[in-house]
């Protein structure tokens, strides 16, 4: 296809989109060079994967600790981040590891069975990892440290370690003695297990419905208000239902009361699911946010990204992660934010289900799987050569304002990240007519891995279709799952919902949710708490499937409250009345 430039819009394009250094927005999943995992290259398995994430802020800059990556990120604002290699790994790889900024000085450990040594930086952003201790003393057979976590706590002086990743053992504790370089001080103590007969969100499989015993992992610590948030994952980070909750307590090593809100971190649905394992950090502004592990599992089951989620304490001292519109275009803040929704950006998602031609496509790969909003169904061309091409057509003309694309390691013969070679090149054009085309991102000239790469526009623009062009990837295929377009129309917002019903099951852990379907929508959000102005659980639902949910996340002897929204192209509508059920 002949595209014709507008010359200088090119040259402004050129400036700008390479590299927006006005970028002001976020989309989750976050977009860093995801690493090849070399952990099944003897299974012959190779894709990129980043899991248990840690996201410390160390005198104000951002470090970012992501299971066996070969070292890690650092960035200055929560956008740009920079991948830095250690100068050494005094061991092998980490997993799930634990990392603590206290004063100067950044410390790190792995998950380990074995006795292994505490590091330290005083210049992370160097990639100097040092020797705090030589090794912790060996705790008992399958005991670990494994998902490890290092607290300290300021007001007391005192260090603390938690961990475990077990559907057998409990999430242990024990103080830390800083005398003797962290060493273990007195025995280590059991301090919560799961309960998935009382809590529907902590049993195991696709939207809680096996049977298999779920795991209890990502063990973190959070002080506020003089209370203890002992936060953990479950109950398995195979499915979309993975969530982090929380203990509180009064003392680091409890007792801890189950928090009613639980989960505090959910999203079951839309594009990116699961937001298990991961931390609590705040930001430079005093903003608190919640990481995790959103599940992809196209090469293998344990392949999964990275998400950041904002959270909050509310007036009773609940803590919980927003997540409604979680892999949507969020602001990322400037000063300390006032209400859970203020950094969505309101720009809606523009190519759900639209139509899509390709250059070509191989075997019986579908096009439409490009903008079907599932991360495990791919597009893959006949070749992987320069010059493919991908053309959506939004069917309207939309104000656009970022784009989003997700590679797939479709047969990838992978296993290291040499950069000379390990790097994604492509280009976007977007156009009113199909046939005059501007050029709105260009990588072609950018070494960058950019597998999940997220790109706001210096400006919006008024178009209808949006363009993919190949230039290099360095897969044996050229595979995407996903092109995600984002914006807003010159429409009606649609209706709010009518009819919703909330039916309470026989097991209590369950609900049965109805409502009448609206025109002109893309999708729905019911929310759902403990509380009229608590509600803060999302199940995002698109609106071409029957208006009907079966949520098994719900605790025994719990009452909730719940309300649903329509959004599409155009907005968001109002929230319906709030249903309360006992």
């Amino acid at each position: 296809m002949k595209l014709k430039i507008i010359s200088i819009m090119f040259l402004f394009v050129m400036t700008f989109y390479s590299q927006n250094k006005n970028q002001k927005t976020y989309c989750n999943p976050i977009d860093i060079n995801y690493r090849y995992n070399w952990e099944q290259i003897n299974e012959n398995i190779s894709y990129r994967s980043g899991a248990d994430p840690v996201i410390v802020n160390h005198k104000g800059e951002y470090f970012l600790f992501v299971t066996i990556s070969g070292g890690y990120w650092h960035s200055k604002d929560l956008l740009n981040w920079k991948y830095i290699e250690p100068t050494k790994w005094p061991f092998e790889d980490m997993c799930a590891p634990a990392a603590l900024s206290v004063h100067d000085t950044l410390f790190l450990f792995q998950s380990t069975f074995q006795q292994r040594p505490i590091l330290y930086s005083t210049e992370p952003e160097k990639g100097e990892l040092n020797f705090y201790n030589r090794w912790l003393p060996q705790l008992p057979k399958d005991v670990g440290p494994w998902d490890p976590a290092i607290f300290y706590d300021e007001d007391t002086n005192r260090w603390f370690m938690y961990w475990g990743s077990s559907n057998v053992y409990p999430i242990y504790g024990c103080e830390l003695d800083h005398s003797k370089k962290l060493t273990y001080k007195g025995k280590y103590k059991s301090l919560i297990k799961l309960h998935p007969e009382k809590h529907g969100w902590e049993r195991f499989g696709p939207n809680h419905t096996s049977n298999i015993k779920p795991f209890i992992e990502g063990a973190w610590m959070t002080k506020f208000n003089g209370k203890y948030y002992l936060q953990y994952a479950a109950p398995g980070t195979e499915y979309n239902v993975y969530a982090n909750g929380t203990y509180i307590g009064k003392d680091p090593l409890g007792p801890f009361e189950y928090a009613p809100n639980n989960p505090i971190s959910y999203k079951p649905g839309g594009f990116l699911t699961g937001t298990g394992h991961g931390n609590t950090f705040q930001d430079n502004f005093g903003n608190y946010w919640n990481t995790g592990t959103p599940w992809i599992a196209i090469n293998w089951n344990f392949e999964r990204r990275i998400a950041m989620f904002p959270a909050f304490f509310d007036k009773d001292d609940l803590l919980y992660a927003n997540t409604r519109f979680g892999d949507f275009p969020h602001y990322l803040p400037t000063r300390k934010i006032q209400n859970k929704d203020e950094l969505f950006t309101g720009w809606m998602l523009l190519s759900y289900k639209k139509p899509v031609e390709a250059s070509s496509v191989l075997d019986t790969f579908k096009i439409s799987n490009l903008t079907d909003e599932n991360p495990r169904s791919f597009w893959v061309a006949k070749e992987n050569k320069k010059g493919e091409w991908l053309k959506i057509d939004l069917q309207n003309e939309y104000e656009i304002k970022a784009i989003q694309i997700h590679f797939v390691d479709y047969k990838s013969n992978l296993f290291d990240n040499d950069t000379s070679k390990v790097y994604t090149q492509y280009k976007f054009y977007v156009s009113k007519d199909g046939n005059d085309w501007i050029n709105v991102v260009d990588l072609s000239n950018v070494k960058q891995d950019r597998p999940n790469g997220y790109f706001e526009l210096e400006k919006p623009i008024v178009a209808r279709y949006v363009k993919y062009e190949n230039i290099y990837m360095p897969t044996p295929n050229l595979a995407i799952s996903d092109i995600r377009v984002f914006g807003n129309g010159f429409g009606e917002i649609p209706l709010t919902p009518k009819n919703l019903k909330v039916f309470r099951q026989k097991d209590k852990r369950n609900a049965t949710i109805t409502w009448s379907k609206e025109n002109n929508v893309v999708g729905y959000n019911v929310l759902w708490g403990i509380a009229k102005d608590k509600l803060y659980q999302t199940y995002q639902w698109f609106g071409d499937k029957e208006p009907k949910i079966e949520l098994r996340a719900l605790t025994i002897g719990q009452d909730y409250y719940f309300a649903i929204e329509s959004f599409n192209e155009n907005g968001v509508s109002k929230l319906s009345d709030v249903i309360h059920i006992k």
